[in-house]
């Protein structure tokens, strides 16, 4: 470890295919905590890598989410991508009851009932692919379109709007500091859009998924309008960010695996534990997300953090910690199904994800059925990756079938 606990530097700028970032699996052999430096952010963090010490993070209420607001805390890109009313930067009790209510949205009853929108999106999507020909950009066909599709049409978003949301998004990815401006204008715009589109749905109800959480009640308790258009813009965010990067990576490794491709021909039946494993094995984003401020000063595994520090935790090193998973660097479609960290942890996990799951189930699902032959024209090392945002994809997976 550096002397007297001096920060390191970590770009986080690894972008080779599904590769394991070899800045991360350094931190993780030097231990947690370790002090790190971020491209932006007027101080450094603690980093946490080890999946228990990640678990004890995100549910220890001394250290804050919503304490970073109004700091220029350590991160990834020029601009928060985050908002200040963002359930992401809440802590409990406020955030419980915004999760409490907004959950009701993502049961599996309701889920199961969105399912149907996503098959007809998904087969709509296969069908024009299917009609183009081979070779056909896979990304461009369904890792892109499908997430974004689903996620604005369950919002209740005009279709003619999707375009602009969809740039808007990728706006606030970007890593570049010349790219400050446009993404703060961005999220202004996404903030607005949504205040105006709750209190279109305050007024005239619908099927979507904002008319669901407005009508979600617990007691006398329900959202408001300022809790629902950020929970939409969160949404909005997260449905197209994570989905689009994981349907990517995912299809990149059946194809570049043949052995788990045939694992899923043979037996369907396993799809969802075998999704799960490769969600633990992937690295889907670059570095590190959202921080928490300490509130106290306290020990955590070992070091003395202080009031005031920051502390990132890796939910992709916890992912790859062998005392939780043995072999964390070989995907094992029979690895016994145990929780892991793609979708977050304690009060920060996903709300959303048991409806990911199902984008994932349909989409790989449908294309593995329709595509049994599905292959790559290109040789793996021609793929072109995403270095210019937060997240680790392919630009295109080229396929014949």
């Amino acid at each position: 470890m550096p002397e007297d606990n001096a920060a390191i530097t970590c770009p986080f700028d690894f972008s080779e295919a599904l590769e394991f970032d070899p800045a991360l699996a350094d931190l993780m052999d030097l231990g947690s905590p370790t002090r790190i430096r971020l491209r932006y952010g007027d101080a450094d963090a603690w980093l946490v890598t080890g999946f228990e010490a990640v678990k004890q993070v995100t549910t220890d209420h001394r250290l804050s989410r919503a304490g970073i607001i109004g700091r220029d805390y350590p991160r990834m890109t020029p601009e928060p991508i985050v908002s200040p009313e963002s359930i992401n930067v809440m802590d409990p009790p406020h955030s419980t009851r915004v999760r409490r209510l907004a959950s009701q949205a993502f049961t599996p009853q309701h889920v199961e009932g969105m399912r149907h929108r996503i098959i007809r999106l998904t087969d709509r999507l296969l069908d024009q692919m299917e009609q183009a020909g081979p070779p056909a950009d896979l990304v461009r066909h369904l890792s892109n379109p499908l997430p974004q599709h689903t996620v604005l049409d369950l919002l209740g978003v005009e279709r003619q709007e999707w375009p602009r949301i969809e740039e808007s998004v990728r706006q606030l990815l970007v890593v570049g500091a010349d790219s400050k401006q446009a993404a703060a204008e961005a999220k202004a715009d996404l903030t607005a859009y949504f205040a105006k589109l709750v209190e279109q749905r305050r007024n005239s109800p619908g099927t979507d998924l904002i008319s669901a959480m407005a009508a979600a009640r617990d007691g006398e308790e329900q959202l408001d309008d300022k809790e629902l258009a950020v929970m939409a813009l969160t949404l909005a965010l997260s449905g197209q960010d994570t989905a689009t990067c994981q349907i990517s990576d995912i299809a990149y490794l059946l194809l570049t695996r043949p052995e788990l491709m045939e694992h899923l021909r043979c037996r369907p039946e396993t799809l969802t534990d075998v999704l799960h494993e490769m969600l633990r094995y992937i690295p889907f984003r670059k570095g590190v997300g959202i921080p928490r401020v300490a509130l106290e000063d306290m020990e955590l595994d070992g070091v003395r953090i202080r009031a005031g520090e920051f502390v990132h935790v890796s939910y992709l090193t916890a992912n790859r910690d062998p005392e939780r998973f043995p072999d964390p660097h070989v995907i094992d479609v029979d690895r016994p199904n145990t929780p892991h960290m793609t979708f977050g942890w304690g009060g920060h996990r996903c709300i959303a994800m048991p409806l990911a799951m199902a984008e994932l189930e349909v989409a790989i699902g449908r294309l593995i059925e329709r595509f049994p032959r599905l292959r790559l024209v290109v040789p793996p090392e021609e793929v072109r990756w995403d270095t210019d945002t937060i997240r680790r994809f392919p630009m295109e997976l080229p396929v014949a079938w």
